[in-house]
């Protein structure tokens, strides 16, 4: 495509440096990084990539708690037209193992934490041409000169991919290309009135769409992105207070877990603006109360790029916010008929934000993308006025969210049916005061077997993310059946609900 007519985050970050170079565009471990210098170690990075030798279109890994490196990495990726993977770093050993089998990616970075285990992926996947420790041998890359100009690439080519939650058992890679994450950054822009003035402080991942949307879109907008490499309270607190903060993000039960820090110590906490996220009512209401600062609703997926309806928590009580600017959104029954405003049905979205589909699943895409429009999987409302109402999901793509993440009841019932104990299991989610749901599963055992509670969870942990595996376990005889013989699930969480 003509350059003429593109814009790249690379193209992003030089504007910035020559027009602020002095402004702090990122606080990281007491230290202010400048533009100017964001945007020269975002070419050395580039520059030393580029002597690997990877062709356009080459994925690059990374298995990180939060870090600038993701910011010279987003850069040196739109230079260099490769795609970065990732990788949520909360998974099993076995998911980022697929992760890795999935995208084939040449290079892996990862942090000293996760060195062991990226050690362990680079001796045993024959792709993976490069490993760097972040901090550690990586600092050869950053090379002199910096890259000069960046390779020629399309708005719409592979930029980014996350994994979102597994419906069949494995997790699925969706595609992100640069015009999405920057157009739903701009409605970010627009909607919370950010500019060179806004600090942002990433406590929410950087593998995460809603990091990704929130840092780099304070990027685009000339602030200052604070970065916290995982979520603590007190640094949390300490750092809205010392470099005044004024967005966030939130899942729960990171509000909560304020909250409680507020009612013992004394912050000052009056440059907070906006808090983003999902919360309950009275969670929200002291929040409010407490900081003065205003909470917002929202809906979107990984899919989605990130939001495409948001508006102030108590704007219209219940719903997921006021459909986006660049989101067409309209419900749909099962055999995909539109339907009228105020009724429930599939939602179904299109538009600029929508993903590029998902990574080497063909068949998959074009189910999902089906008569022109991408079926979410889940359920809402539109009202009158354009608000959005979420309704729960489809049966096919039930969803729990314990603490923002997105697990799916197939993949910890496929892991639970690993024990040799189980005959049969159902998971569901269930309110949980702390993360806003939990995860439940009703486990019937083989004739004669035991197993405690905690033997189980423990078991199912050791196979899928520790957010994955259930809080709550209830053992039963026989699970109900309908009268095709099959496990009646509606019957089973009405019961144990």
């Amino acid at each position: 495509m003509n350059g003429l007519y593109t814009l790249s985050f690379f193209d992003i970050y030089e504007k910035n440096a020559r027009l602020s170079p002095d402004h702090c565009a990122i606080h990281w471990n007491n230290e202010d990084i400048s533009y100017s210098d964001l945007f020269l170690q975002t070419c050395q990075l580039a520059k030393g990539i580029s002597s690997l030798n990877l062709k356009p279109g080459s994925r690059i890994a990374i298995l990180s708690t939060n870090h600038p490196f993701f910011f010279h990495l987003f850069g040196a990726a739109a230079a260099l037209n490769l795609c970065l993977v990732l990788i949520n770093r909360r998974l099993s050993p076995e998911e980022v193992a697929h992760i890795v089998e999935d995208t084939t990616p040449s290079v892996l970075f990862s942090d000293a934490e996760m060195a062991d285990q990226a050690q362990t992926l680079a001796s045993t996947h024959s792709c993976l041409d490069h490993y760097f420790t972040i901090d550690k041998n990586v600092s050869p890359l950053y090379q002199s000169p910096p890259l000069p100009r960046a390779v020629e690439s399309c708005p719409d080519d592979p930029f980014v991919i996350i994994h979102t939650a597994a419906v069949q058992g494995k997790p699925r890679g969706a595609i992100l290309s640069q015009a999405n994450i920057i157009l739903s950054n701009l409605q970010l822009i627009h909607t919370f009135g950010l500019n060179k003035t806004k600090t942002f402080l990433n406590i929410l991942p950087l593998f995460h769409i809603m990091g990704v949307n929130f840092g780099l879109g304070t990027l685009m907008a000339g602030g200052k992105n604070v970065i916290l490499e995982r979520f603590n309270p007190q640094q949390t607190l300490d750092l809205i207070q010392e470099q005044k903060v004024t967005l966030l993000g939130s899942f729960p039960p990171i509000l909560t877990t304020l909250l409680d820090l507020i009612e013992t110590k004394t912050f000052d906490l009056s440059s907070l603006e906006i808090v983003a996220g999902l919360e309950m009512p009275e969670t929200v209401k002291k929040w409010e109360a407490k900081t003065g600062s205003t909470f917002w609703t929202m809906y979107g997926q990984t899919e989605t790029s990130g939001l495409i309806s948001f508006s102030e928590y108590f704007r219209r009580p219940g719903s997921a916010g006021e459909i986006s600017l660049l989101a067409y959104v309209q419900i749909a029954d099962e055999v995909d008929t539109l339907l009228p405003t105020g009724t429930t049905g599939e939602i179904l979205v299109k538009g600029p934000l929508v993903f590029q589909g998902y990574w080497n699943e063909a068949s998959l895409n074009d189910h999902t993308f089906r008569e022109g429009w991408h079926h979410t999987g889940d359920l809402g409302m539109i009202d009158s006025d354009g608000f959005l109402f979420f309704k729960g999901r489809k049966a096919e793509k039930e969803l729990i969210k314990p603490g923002g993440e997105n697990v799916f009841p197939a993949e910890v019932e496929k892991a639970i049916r690993k024990h040799e104990a189980v005959e049969s299991v159902i998971v569901f989610g269930v309110p949980d005061p702390k993360f806003g749901e939990g995860i439940k599963a009703v486990v019937a055992l083989h004739p004669g077997k035991k197993l405690t509670k905690e033997d189980l969870i423990a078991f199912t942990g050791s196979l899928i993310a520790g957010y994955k595996k259930p809080r709550y376990i209830e053992f039963i005889d026989q699970l109900p059946r309908t009268d095709d013989g099959s496990i009646d699930r509606i019957k089973i969480k009405t019961d144990f609900s």
